[in-house]
């Protein structure tokens, strides 16, 4: 053997005794994770999973957005048929009965305990997690993307009748309309009443009001329920929207119709309107320079024993099926979005609230909602603890509950186009609703929900 050959092989015998001496990094575990979000939202997911990411060196989350969320449980539905379900999906608040009634998840407290972390569950505010909660209070998937409605209010149109504060009651909110078309305004109101809208108009009303959308405590106690909201006092608050629309005190505005309502209120267009505290950002970053504005509490008719408003959003699900090592990965994300400095994260960048107490504390401790833009974001807190959840505030348990609010759409459409009475509308609302109720019940027999 030459020189140069010994020499070869005496470097390639060092080295491979090197490389067994020192241990092959472990790739980490790889989990999907498949949300609804779009646009700023989703790249604002994109960060979030990217933070996780770089917090530690065991799990990796792979992190896809499938456009909204009907598209992401419809597809999570396929993808868990055909045995390629992610780990972890974002299923919004209509679709909770479906996840409870599928089966086809790992219940979120179970795999936190089973992972060694210690969740306190009573550190979510009641209204967020009873939602998402069996009706024995046990916890079967994360509250996520947090929200509920709020009423937005241009202080200088107010001030030009005088008023300082946001109206408390639907009387007064009518008299303000009023005085506010009189002073000139051409839009003092903006809605629209199109399905999605039956978050801001129905449930939140009924809620607020301690009014029942449907029988067995809006469904909790039974697939049997249906709906009753021709019979409940959102008769008398459809009538009174119709009526000043009737008067020009409300417009509809709708991106089908060129501009939606936090496009009018930013713009200056319509001076209130009703949506998410989502939209406070939104506006902040859009609205016309100089105008001054705010958000208030929804109105109540006088004499209502306030209630606490709904949630809206999303939660996190685990889904069954996964590997041990994905479960793991999957129990460190969820620790990891539990964490109150990533509830600081979150609603600095997409205007969703804290759904803890621990992580709004924090937020408060740090000076978040001293001054703008996040100034205002904390009445949504004051809104979803009003009170402690009724059987009726502390959610909707609806199945096929996206159709339904599409059937909304419908009616409202016809009652502004004097198709039908408000009364006929309803009516018509609550036979087509129980119907698609009906249907639902039947794809369960004997099922019950946990």
């Amino acid at each position: 053997m030459t020189i140069i050959k010994r020499g070869l092989a005496a470097l390639a015998a060092g080295a491979l005794s090197t490389a067994l001496a020192v241990p092959a990094f472990a790739e980490p575990v790889k989990f999907d994770f498949w949300f609804g979000l779009s646009g700023d939202l989703a790249r604002v997911v994109d960060t979030l999973c990217k933070n996780f990411n770089a917090s530690q060196k065991d799990y990796e989350v792979v992190c896809t957005s499938q456009g909204n969320y009907d598209a992401t449980l419809q597809n999570t539905i396929a993808a868990f048929r055909a045995g390629k379900q992610p780990a972890v999906v974002q299923v919004y608040d209509v679709g909770t009965a479906t996840m409870m009634l599928s089966g086809a998840y790992k219940p979120a407290d179970k795999l936190m305990e089973e992972n060694g972390y210690k969740i306190d569950y009573a550190d979510y505010f009641p209204g967020i997690a009873r939602y998402y909660a069996t009706s024995k209070g046990e916890m079967l998937s994360f509250p996520f993307n947090s929200s509920t409605a709020l009423m937005y209010w241009n202080k200088d149109a107010f001030a030009k009748i005088g008023k300082t504060e946001a109206p408390k009651t639907w009387e007064d909110v009518g008299a303000d309309l009023q005085a506010m078309k009189d002073a000139g305004y051409e839009c003092p109101m903006a809605i629209n009443i199109s399905a999605n809208e039956s978050w801001q108009l129905m449930e939140q009303f009924s809620a607020i009001h301690n009014q029942p959308i449907a029988t067995k405590n809006n469904g909790y106690d039974g697939l049997d329920a249906r709906l009753e909201v021709n019979k409940t006092k959102f008769v008398q608050y459809v009538t009174d929207l119709k009526k000043w629309y009737d008067a020009g005190l409300i417009k509809i505005k709708s991106k089908d119709l060129g501009q939606d309502m936090v496009q009018a209120f930013a713009s200056g267009t319509c001076q209130v309107i009703m949506t998410s505290v989502g939209d406070h950002g939104t506006v902040g970053k859009t609205q016309k320079e100089g105008m001054k504005w705010d958000v208030a509490e929804l109105p109540a008719y006088a004499g209502t024993e306030r209630k606490n408003s709904l949630v809206g959003g999303a939660s996190l699900w685990v889904l069954s099926g996964k590997s041990d090592a994905e479960y793991k990965g999957a129990a460190a994300f969820l620790n990891f979005i539990h964490d109150p400095k990533t509830a600081l994260f979150w609603s600095t960048n997409t205007g969703y609230i804290p759904v803890t107490k621990s992580g709004f504390d924090y937020m408060k401790s740090t000076g978040f909602y001293d001054k703008a833009p996040y100034k205002g974001r904390e009445v949504a807190i004051a809104s979803l603890t009003a009170s402690e959840p009724t059987e009726i505030t502390r959610g909707i348990r609806l199945g096929n509950f996206t159709q339904i609010r599409a059937e909304f759409g419908t009616q409202m459409q016809a009652i502004f186009a004097n198709k039908v009475s408000v009364q006929q509308g309803l009516d018509t609302l609550v036979k087509n609703g129980d119907a698609i109720l009906d249907r639902f019940q039947q794809t369960y027999p004997g099922k019950t929900l946990p």
